[in-house]
């Protein structure tokens, strides 16, 4: 085999070489938006604002806030004066329902007061649930009927939002719970029964809430206090504000 030469060496040597490779960057992490944080106290309570939308409308903030000092204190002392006095809202936009309540903590979904910035009481029926503040396994249909009763009586703007309660159509029934059983609830207030409401509401947070109980307090049975709403229902006035 011929020898290799010394400037076969040496050129390999001076021979340009290619440069590595360049690593390949980290993809860049999605930006978050910081959460704004707000709290106010009046009226003996508390109210944490926690907004994670940087497009909340500033108004409909205002008016969230407004709604609440307006109607928290309301239901507080009509039903339960011994509620939370802190109370926190988040607007979310991870939350896709309306709004929910959990622990004195509403979530609302930012999107939904966008689409509809008129539907303020939102906050009075989301509010009345920390009020009701019944225990776990409490009766449903009555829980909703119940709250949205109080957006109905204390409501600050449901004129405006176009929110009403239905009137009576054949085949509803109690159990369809929030507006149906709510107008069902008003009847009853506004024919011979005034303080049902008040009754039914301190039975479910007292866990001592039975069938039986709507005739010990009125002489007739659910389905009987039912069958003389469906035979007159319209023997109630409904005003909103």
């Amino acid at each position: 085999m011929p020898g290799l030469s010394l400037s076969f060496f040496l050129s390999l040597l001076a021979a340009p070489t290619s440069p590595p490779a360049p690593a390949a960057l980290p993809a860049p992490l999605p930006q978050q938006t910081a959460a704004t944080r707000d709290s106010l106290t009046k009226k003996g309570y508390t109210l944490v604002f926690i907004s994670k939308d940087p497009d909340l409308n500033p108004t409909t903030k205002q008016r969230m806030i407004d709604a609440f000092y307006t109607v928290y204190p309301k239901e507080a002392k009509r039903f339960n004066p011994n509620t939370l006095k802190k109370v926190t809202f988040v607007v979310d936009p991870e939350y896709k329902g309306v709004a929910a309540t959990h622990n004195g903590i509403v979530r609302y979904n930012p999107t939904w007061l966008r689409e509809h910035p008129e539907d303020i009481d939102v906050v009075t029926h989301e509010v009345m649930h920390i009020v009701q503040g019944y225990p776990g396994g409490s009766l449903g249909w009555l829980t909703e009927g119940i709250a949205d009763y109080t957006r109905y009586a204390l409501g600050v703007n449901n004129q405006a939002g176009k929110w009403k309660l239905p009137d009576y159509k054949e085949g509803q029934s109690y159990t369809n719970s929030y507006r149906i059983t709510a107008r069902f609830l008003a009847w009853l207030e506004q024919n011979g029964y005034p303080k049902i409401v008040n009754e039914m509401d301190a039975a479910l947070r007292a866990h001592a809430y039975s069938p039986e109980l709507w005739q010990q307090k009125t002489g007739k049975t659910l389905d009987e206090l039912w069958t003389a709403y469906t035979a007159n229902p319209t023997a109630v006035k409904l005003a909103y504000k």
